[in-house]
């Protein structure tokens, strides 16, 4: 009894030689309809609204209370960055900082935006 015919007494085993012929003839096949599904993606997909958020982000994060904190986060990575921090030194707790104050600003003005 060799391992093989040992391991697939246990597993059954697969063969899919032939699939590669099938999924060409359903390629080939669906080929003759990729101009009717193609206009019909396009319709669908001509409308989609663009994303406010990121814009309102970058406007809190830069004005009013939430700059210094940015000013703040730049600068440690900065320094971070340019290796003048202790060894192990992230901007973790800046971050979180900064993105609090920019979410608590932001979340009433995309919420005015989506009425």
């Amino acid at each position: 009894m060799t391992l093989a015919t040992f391991f697939s007494s246990f597993m059954p085993t697969a063969q899919c030689e032939a699939a590669p012929e099938k999924e060409e003839n359903e390629q080939s096949a669906s080929g003759e309809n990729d101009g009717e599904e193609s206009k019909e993606e396009e319709e669908e997909e001509e409308e989609e609204p663009e994303d406010v958020m990121p814009a309102i982000r970058e406007d809190c994060a830069n004005s009013g209370k939430c700059a210094s904190l940015t000013k703040h986060f730049n600068h440690c990575q900065e320094k971070v960055e340019a290796g003048e921090g202790f060894k192990g030194e992230d901007c973790v707790e800046e971050m979180c900082s900064m993105m609090h104050c920019v979410d608590a600003c932001s979340a009433p003005k995309l919420f005015a935006k989506l009425r």
